[in-house]
């Protein structure tokens, strides 16, 4: 070895050990990996209370990592059947070809009741009517009353807005409204309606247009829009959507909303599920504009479904 060559090789030895020895502290540094990771998807009605869910849960659990996306409840419910989702969220119940799908697949899918929430029928704020029953509301979407002139008010054309086919909250207002909770009934809504993806694309439409109509879930209605108050029919009352009056059952367009897995869920999952229905969620629940299961009379929060 030439002379010299030994002091600057014990030289590099020191160097390296002394890079590694800091990139060892950097790496003692890193958070650890989540442990768990639940994958959430589905109603776009439930997605900012399930984001509010999911951020409070991580804080509380460091070691769980919670992804949620909206979409709307049908796309939620298919992707817990396909297994691309440990939990599908849905603001209206799993349809039996659903049902049939998933237990074909090998699953026996398991329901959970995890809030209720109120539909709202909303108009634009210079728009004098104020009152509609349920009859009239489904003759609007029916096409059959066209000019807001027929219900008290300006001669103006009406323009119906709703939420898209995937979505638990059109499927919810279809089936309750529309057709006026008839099963035989196959009445559509009329083909002029603009389906909108959104709850605040309704929300903005609305408050944009004089001459709109739709509805949304209670906790996305903001003081822009009027809230249309609801009779189930002529000579019923006419009342306004509320916690109150989802509880006491005035309010006609009430629902529950649900979480569904594929089996009963453990592990993870289950402790999410846990304290989904906790005192501490559901104040977030409340806070969102929701109602809670300790405001509601909903008995069971689970479901068998056969």
């Amino acid at each position: 070895m030439r002379k010299g060559a030994f002091p600057l090789v014990f030289f590099i030895m020191l160097l390296l050990a002394a890079c590694s020895n800091q990139r060892a502290e950097i790496t003692s540094e890193l958070p650890s990996q989540a442990s768990a990771y639940i994958q959430i998807s589905g109603s776009d009605t439930m997605v900012n209370l399930a984001l509010a869910w999911a951020e409070r849960y991580q804080q509380e659990h460091p070691d769980v990592r919670i992804s949620v996306t909206g979409g709307g409840s049908g796309s939620g419910i298919s992707a817990l059947i396909n297994g691309t989702v440990d939990i599908a969220n849905a603001s209206r119940a799993i349809k039996e070809e659903e049902l049939q799908k998933a237990q074909q697949a090998g699953y026996n899918p398991q329901q959970f009741v995890v809030a209720r929430d109120a539909i709202a029928v909303i108009v634009n704020p210079q728009n004098p009517v104020s009152q509609l029953t349920m009859q009239q509301i489904s003759a609007i979407y029916r096409g059959e009353i066209n000019n807001w002139k027929e219900l008290g008010g300006e001669n103006r054309p009406i323009v119906r807005l709703s939420r898209e086919t995937n979505s638990g909250t059109h499927v919810y207002f279809l089936e309750t409204v529309v057709r006026l909770g008839n099963s035989k009934d196959k009445t559509i809504f009329s083909p002029d309606t603009l389906l909108l993806p959104s709850s605040e694309g309704i929300i903005a439409e609305v408050r944009d247009n004089p001459n709109a109509i739709g509805y949304d879930g209670l906790g996305y209605v903001v003081p822009e829009v009027k809230v249309i108050a609801v009779a189930r029919g002529p000579g019923e009352p006419f009342v306004l959507p509320s916690v109150e009056t989802v509880n006491n059952h005035s309010y006609p367009i009430a629902r529950d909303l649900y979480m569904y897995t594929r089996e009963q869920p453990r592990g993870a999952i289950k402790d999410y599920l846990d304290w989904v229905v906790s005192r501490e969620a559901q104040e977030i629940v409340v806070s969102l504009g929701f109602v809670s299961l300790e405001q509601s009379d909903v008995g069971s929060k689970t479901a068998k479904l056969d």
